[in-house]
């Protein structure tokens, strides 16, 4: 009985104290798809799968665990983004700015990064495989 009442405590400990989950703001994920710009905002896991975000303003954006694979980020600026735990497979970024992007274990597979400013990004636990980084300026 006291193993049941200890038991039934743990895990109502752990549920109260879990942090609350964020999620992408649905204003803010048709804005950058109706206009290309949304800086600062609010995308943590947004489906953006295939989309077409050429020269897109992504600046300071939270795209923390997003679904970009497949999409064309060719010519966005991503600066001082948020894309930690994002999928970016098969992504095309020629041109872009990922300057101070959180790139942590960020999916990178075959992804395509032609001259893209990678100047001060973190790529700690980045998935590289298969990437091509053609003239892509690297991190220090």
């Amino acid at each position: 009985m006291k193993l049941e009442i200890l038991a039934t405590t743990a895990l109502l400990g752990t549920i109260a104290f879990a942090a609350p989950v964020q999620a992408a703001n649905p204003a803010h994920v048709r804005q950058l798809l109706k206009t290309g710009s949304c800086p600062g905002c609010e995308l943590t896991g947004a489906n953006l799968r295939k989309a077409h975000l050429i020269g897109a303003d992504l600046r300071n954006a939270n795209l923390k665990g997003a679904n970009l694979k497949s999409a064309n980020l060719e010519g966005a600026d991503l600066t001082g983004a948020n894309l930690r735990g994002a999928n970016l497979t098969q992504v095309f970024a020629s041109d872009a700015s990922l300057s101070a992007t959180d790139l942590t274990n960020v999916k990178l597979t075959d992804a395509t990064l032609y001259n893209a400013d990678l100047e001060g990004a973190v790529l700690v636990g980045a998935d590289l495989n298969g990437a091509i980084l053609y003239t892509a300026v690297p991190s220090k």
